[in-house]
């Protein structure tokens, strides 16, 4: 069984306890005075008086608190329930007083009347004490409640509006390299209708694969490695002998934690800044390594440039300031992204990320290593 303090419960045995505490301090305190003035009383008389009003206190502190939470003190508004709680404090008061003296004319020789005036000549002060005691008792852990529900819903909406986003970073994606892979089979199907249709399939198994994701931030790196086998087999048939890949995977990085799709707009960026716009070939590398409780990936190309001290993602397209930004939502500081000049020629794109293990379904796919 629970007593309800306003929106806060306690336990009947533990409501009790509290108040017997009180109980026990005050008849050892009547009992000290009387002690200093040379005459005492059986210990049960000081547990008796005491009891009789702590007692009844307990009884109606939950009335208290209800009238505390339903007319509060707002200083804001002309100290607005002030005159309330004056009323309210003083009927209680009485109230207390009155049950106090009609119970204790059970166990004193005097009648009603002579217990009442005692009550009242020496009770009403302690009372009315008591009853703002009480009501700020109610208020403290009202406003506790309060600000641990706002700092609760502060944090779901905080959450929720990382979600969103990550979603929306994440959408900005998919048009961006959807567009670019359709307008790639459509200049195909004049020219090499079963590498189209070849194309087309890719596209659609890489959807799929997707799709399956869809709701999550975050995929092994072996997931997000076979999303990207199939993104590269696109582009091998759009480009034919011009491009090559290469796939370098450390054993230990497979099952670290990646954002879903990161590596896709980084090799579309590497593509096309590099045999996008020049002529010649080039070479894709994706390599992964563990570097203490980092993973680091590198996707280089060998058919680009880079501004000479250029080291970040700024004016390298959508795709790589989106991933920053994602990269910033889900990791904070701990993430980095970097594009840096390698030698002879080419650009690398040095994705480092803190290394955590993730959990996936038995059937996730297999990646064969280069």
């Amino acid at each position: 069984m629970k007593i309800r303090l306003g929106n806060t419960k306690i336990g009947l045995w533990s409501y009790l306890g509290l108040w017997t505490a009180v109980v026990v301090l005050f008849a050892m305190q009547n009992f000290v005075a009387d002690a200093l003035n040379g005459r005492t009383w059986p210990a049960w008389d000081y547990l008796r008086w005491s009891g009789i009003r702590w007692y009844t206190w307990a009884v109606l502190a939950p009335l208290v608190f209800r009238l505390a939470e339903r007319y509060p003190i707002h200083a804001s508004l002309r100290l607005r329930g002030l005159g309330t709680q004056l009323i309210a404090s003083m009927a209680v008061t009485l109230l207390v007083l009155v049950i106090g003296a009609f119970v204790s004319t059970a166990f004193e020789p005097s009648n009603f009347d002579t217990q009442l005036r005692y009550f009242l000549g020496f009770y009403v002060a302690t009372g009315l004490l008591t009853y703002w005691a009480l009501y700020a008792v109610q208020r403290a852990v009202q406003f506790y409640e309060e600000k641990t529900h706002r700092e609760v819903e502060a944090s779901r909406l905080a959450s929720e509006l990382a979600q969103s986003r990550l979603r929306a970073l994440k959408s900005q994606l998919q048009p961006h390299f959807l567009f670019n892979t359709l307008h790639a089979i459509a200049t195909l199907l004049d020219e090499d209708t079963l590498s189209a249709e070849d194309m087309l399939l890719r596209l659609s198994d890489l959807l799929r694969a997707f799709l399956e994701d869809y709701d999550g931030q975050e995929v092994s790196l072996r997931r997000e490695l076979v999303l990207l086998d199939l993104y590269l087999g696109i582009q091998r048939i759009r480009f034919k002998d011009r491009l090559t890949t290469q796939i370098y995977v450390a054993p230990d990085t497979l099952d670290c934690a990646v954002p879903s799709l990161i590596l896709q707009p980084i090799v579309e960026n590497a593509i096309t800044h590099g045999i996008g716009k020049r002529i010649g070939v080039d070479c894709i590398e994706v390599e992964s390594r563990r570097e203490g409780d980092t993973l680091c990936i590198d996707v280089r190309n060998r058919n680009s440039t880079l501004e000479a001290g250029v080291a970040s993602t700024s004016g390298h397209g959508i795709g790589l300031s989106n991933t920053e930004l994602r990269l910033r939502e889900l990791y904070g500081d701990v993430a980095q992204v970097r594009l840096e000049m390698i030698w002879p020629e080419g650009v690398v794109c040095r994705l480092r990320l803190p290394f955590r293990e993730i959990e996936e379904a038995d059937d996730a796919p297999e990646v064969e290593l280069t």
